[in-house]
């Protein structure tokens, strides 16, 4: 059995091992479990987030697997955020959302079209603009008159 003292979380300035724990907290979801730290070398604080990995596996829409990469989702969802009022914090809750959702199916192999039509579901009651930046990119839009139809599908729906 390992346990948590087995392990010791270095120190992002200086890279000492030497750090002790000031403060834990569960997140609300109780998702992911937030530490703050203090360097006993240098004396900086930091946070650390510990989150349960369950091993999801994306199928690629060529057949191939990769291991689910939030940070690459993070950033399809960052980029089509530029510049619109969409908080890091909606992102991250975002995220979180999505990854629950990913993992609370029976299979931890998932297409990557169901990961594309979940962010924009989410992003589509979020921001509009992102949706559309997003799925002009994950549908692979070919012209202006694919973007019309995506966004005159936007305003005819009721919300």
């Amino acid at each position: 059995m390992i346990r948590s003292t087995d392990f010791k979380m270095k120190c992002p300035y200086c890279g000492s091992a030497d750090t002790k724990v000031l403060d834990k907290r569960d997140s609300d979801d109780m998702q992911a479990t937030r530490r703050r730290r203090e360097c006993l070398k240098c004396n900086k604080r930091f946070t650390t987030y510990e989150r349960v990995e369950i091993d999801l596996r994306v199928i690629k829409k060529d057949s191939r697997m990769e291991q689910f990469d939030r940070e690459k989702l993070k950033r399809g969802i960052m980029e089509a955020c530029e510049k619109r009022p969409v908080s890091m914090a909606k992102i991250e809750k975002l995220l979180d959302d999505i990854e629950n959702e990913l993992r609370s199916h029976e299979t931890h192999e998932i297409p990557s079209e169901m990961i594309g039509e979940l962010v924009m579901d989410k992003l589509k009651g979020m921001d509009k603009v992102a949706y559309v930046r997003f799925a002009s990119v994950y549908r692979q839009f070919k012209d202006v008159s694919e973007f019309a139809k995506e966004i005159k599908g936007l305003g005819s729906k009721k919300k």
